[in-house]
């Protein structure tokens, strides 16, 4: 059981398709398996500046959209950017890309975002490509590879015992 006052890890994700949703959960699960500090998983669409602000660190998954994160997720940055700015410094992050081929369009947006925020990366990118190519891949619902999927828990894990460690 963790302790209610256990950091906080904040999970925001963003899916139309399934994959970051999948991804996004297994950091989740990975961080609680971790059992030393508290996660909070939630739709972009649901975070609140005041929801990102209680977070000792921060995993952002989301899908690569025509080269950018989708807008969902970055509508969630237009929201709290203003709020949390000042507010945040130094708060760890990582990243999960979900992309049909590429993914660092999206990266890179979000890494500008973090920048702006003076967050610091603790992690890898992790990109997780699913090889979509035709419309109609595109936009079918996504099944994970089980390998991408222990590579999310083990960067849920990650984050979870460094907050909890202090490491960041």
């Amino acid at each position: 059981m963790t302790a209610p006052d256990a950091p906080l890890l904040t999970i925001v994700w963003h899916s139309r398709t399934g994959a970051a949703k999948a991804l996004a959960a297994a950091a989740a699960e990975g961080a609680r398996a971790a059992g030393v500090a508290r996660v909070q998983l939630m739709a972009a669409a649901d975070a609140s500046a005041g929801c990102l602000l209680a977070a000792q660190a921060f995993l952002f998954a989301c899908p690569e959209n025509l080269a950018s994160m989708s807008g969902a997720m970055k509508e969630m940055f237009d929201r709290a950017y203003y709020p949390l700015l000042g507010r945040v410094e130094g708060r760890a992050y990582a990243t999960i890309i979900a992309a049909g081929s590429d993914g660092h369009g999206a990266q890179a947006q979000l890494d500008r975002i973090a920048t702006g925020w003076r967050l610091r990366r603790v992690a890898e990118p992790m990109i997780c490509h699913l090889h979509a190519q035709t419309p109609e891949s595109i936009l079918a619902p996504k099944q994970v590879a089980a390998e991408a999927l222990a590579n999310a828990r083990a960067l849920g894990a990650l984050l979870a015992e460094g907050i909890a460690a202090g490491i960041f």
